[in-house]
């Protein structure tokens, strides 16, 4: 079993992205999965370009991504994406849209296939807060949730997509108030007990 695992470029004038730090701090496999590693732009459409380059590169099983929610202060597993993109801010290549459809003629929404409850289980069970979230927002990160499921529906069927939002790292919490925050090697356990969750359930079938 091969399990794509995705993590955002910085954004936002950061100079890091908890979701890319994370990821690229994986072991090469995890439950008997091989986990291939990807960096993808926070780019409008171009993030679904590239993440489906890589479907077609590595023909993984499951397709996750990691992005990175300031202000949150657990791991929270998305159920759903919805099918609208509304920027607060630029992504990278200054896109800001407002009320637009990530894809034109899609589905209002879909539902991640992956297994979320057993998946913030087993991170609770390392003692990491962990929760279900029923909104990824409108911004990038959901572009990704809703494009990636439609890409298996559409074109790559069989698989199964998921997504994670992470804390900021401690130093990007310096000097933001209440920022909460959460260590790099706790999001990095946090990150394998979910892949451990999928893999363990993909098993069973």
């Amino acid at each position: 079993m091969k399990i794509l695992v995705t993590g955002f470029d910085p954004f936002g004038g950061e100079s890091v992205n908890a979701a890319s730090e994370t990821v690229r701090r994986l072991p090469d496999a995890i439950a008997g999965a091989e986990i291939i590693r990807l960096e993808i732009p926070t780019v409008r459409y171009r993030s679904l370009q590239v993440i489906e380059e890589a479907i077609c590169r590595h023909d993984p099983d499951v397709i996750l991504s990691i992005g990175q929610a300031a202000g949150r202060a657990d791991i929270t597993v998305e159920r759903i994406g919805i099918n609208v993109d509304d920027y607060s801010i630029p992504d990278n290549e200054g896109n800001q849209v407002t009320d637009q459809p990530v894809i034109a003629d899609g589905p209002d929404a879909y539902l991640v296939k992956v297994p979320v409850r057993a998946m913030v289980e087993r991170i609770r069970s390392r003692s990491i807060p962990a929760s279900i979230s029923n909104s990824a927002g409108t911004f990038v990160c959901n572009h990704v949730i809703y494009g990636v499921c439609h890409l298996i529906a559409t074109k790559y069927p069989g698989r199964q997509s998921g997504f994670l939002h992470i804390p900021c790292l401690p130093r990007q919490a310096l000097g933001k108030g209440n920022m909460p925050s959460m260590s790099q090697e706790m999001m990095t356990e946090a990150l394998k007990a979910a892949i451990e969750a999928i893999a363990e359930e993909k098993q069973n079938f």
